[in-house]
């Protein structure tokens, strides 16, 4: 199935030398983990805050630089033979955190509390995902990752669609079939890794 994760490889590349440049100034994996949860946290907390446009800019240029930050923790940890039980922890853990400190505010923006059963069902998915894909490596097999709408995607699309409503402010009152469409797209994803766990 089509998804972002599936051109990690090449991403990993063109961020090399910014790991290269974290590891000269003494962080580890874990500081690179951290960084990118309390970024997520002092973002979700701005878009909360915020009562105009400026968090539409704000959330897809973190959105980025999280990706960034997911991808260095792991290359740093294989790289430098870094790898602990702890970075393990903080790694699945610290996405999830982070994933909820900035959907939650950000659904409240796109008014996501005049649906709550909505905003429910996104959140709740969100973390049974990332669970399932846990799941698998607990099974004895390998940690998934298949998509649609895994971590990676729900990254990049709220980040295009921040930039969409910046421009395209007509866009907003179709924002509540989009979420269904993202939550459907991230059953479709659970529903995959249950099934590729369980044949692998």
């Amino acid at each position: 199935m089509i998804s972002v994760y599936n051109i990690k490889p090449k991403f990993q590349h063109l961020i090399k030398p910014v790991m290269e440049f974290l590891h000269r100034k003494k962080f580890t994996p874990n500081h690179v983990t951290l960084l990118a949860l309390f970024g997520s946290i002092l973002t979700g907390v701005y878009v909360y805050l915020n009562e105009g446009w400026v968090y539409l800019v704000v959330v897809p240029v973190y959105l980025f630089i999280r990706m960034a930050l997911n991808a260095i923790d792991g290359m740093m940890a294989r790289a430098y033979n870094q790898q602990s039980p702890l970075g393990e922890v903080l790694n699945e853990l610290g996405d999830v955190l982070a994933d909820l400190a900035i959907f939650y505010p950000l659904l409240l923006k796109f008014g996501m509390d005049k649906h709550p059963h909505v905003l429910v069902f996104f959140i709740a998915l969100m973390i049974i995902n990332e669970f399932v894909g846990i799941l698998s490596k607990a099974m004895g097999g390998t940690r998934r990752y298949d998509g649609p709408m895994g971590k990676s995607d729900r990254a990049l699309f709220f980040g295009l669609l921040c930039l969409v409503i910046l421009c395209f402010p007509m866009v907003f009152p179709w924002i509540y079939y989009l979420i269904i469409l993202v939550i459907l797209a991230m059953l479709v994803s659970t529903v995959l890794r249950i099934k590729n766990s369980i044949n692998a």
